[in-house]
């Protein structure tokens, strides 16, 4: 049984969903804003009726007192939190990318496996949210959104076991209760024929450990900002309307985390070129 967290552990770890640089600036703002409530002067009660607001706003005068520190610590834990998990996704990643060892997969702890998947599928385009509940097998480990279309993640570290139908079947049984458009049971071995066969017909991928390679292969990081307007300024243009090609990512389909230049003139434009296209 894990331990139970504190209100304010859940608040760094709802927190760190957010980008870190996100989080420094909460953090920042928070401490203005709270120090100005705490140094504001309270009125003194002139007679019972003015006595419920004055006790109010005292009481808000010591709680802005106290968060003004409180919390800014709590959004910069969350920021650094969050920029630790980044950069231990972005390793884990080059680690699968770069390495060759059959044991790659089945070297990492679950937890490093879950991180490992949700980065795959954040590069692919979608909006990832993890499920950090303690303990090697939660249920939904994922949630990945596309626009409004909601698919569910479980993730199966497995070093013996093939996975078996029943995670099949109770996914499929969770996407319905929640409306989920489809789901993905993705893990570092293989999975039994049974499950296979049921998952057929359905709006459910499985991914084993090959194919969850060759995913993260195929995937690739997308250029820092800087790299971007460098390479979208390369005097590129488009063969069809003449106007400037634009670096874009692939968000779906066979191609995604692919980068290709887009016509900037898109949607009246809807010319694309591959990324070794020269003029």
């Amino acid at each position: 049984m894990g331990r139970k967290t504190s209100p304010i552990e859940e608040f760094i770890e709802i927190a760190a969903l957010m980008p870190w640089k996100f989080c420094l600036v909460f953090a920042v703002l928070s401490y203005f804003i709270l120090h100005y409530f705490s140094v504001m002067e309270v009125p003194k009660p002139t007679d019972m009726n003015h006595m419920q607001p004055f006790l109010g706003q005292s009481m808000g005068k010591t709680l802005a007192l106290f968060g003004q520190y409180i919390m800014p610590f709590t959004f910069s834990m969350a920021g650094l939190l969050s920029f630790v998990r980044v950069h231990k996704r972005d390793k884990l990643m080059t680690k699968v990318q770069c390495g060759r060892g059959p044991d790659i997969l089945q070297d990492m702890t679950w937890h490093e496996f879950e991180a490992l998947v949700g980065e795959a599928f954040r590069r692919k385009g979608y909006s990832v949210k993890e499920n950090f509940e303690k303990g090697p097998d939660g249920g939904v480990d994922l949630v990945l959104l596309d626009g409004s279309e909601k698919y569910l993640v479980q993730c199966k570290q497995w070093r013996a076991l093939k996975v078996g139908v029943k995670v099949v079947r109770e996914l499929y049984g969770v996407m319905a209760s929640v409306g989920a458009v489809g789901g993905f049971v993705v893990t570092s071995g293989e999975f039994t024929r049974d499950s296979k066969d049921f998952a057929q017909g359905k709006n459910i991928e499985l991914i084993d450990g090959s194919e969850l390679k060759r995913l993260i292969q195929d995937v690739k990081s997308p250029l820092p900002a800087a790299e971007t307007i460098q390479a979208a300024t390369q005097g590129k243009q488009c063969p069809k309307c003449g106007k400037e090609m634009v670096l874009r990512t692939a968000r779906r389909g066979a191609q995604a985390g692919q980068q290709f230049w887009g016509c900037k003139g898109y949607p009246e434009c809807k010319t694309i070129l591959a990324l070794g296209y020269e003029n």
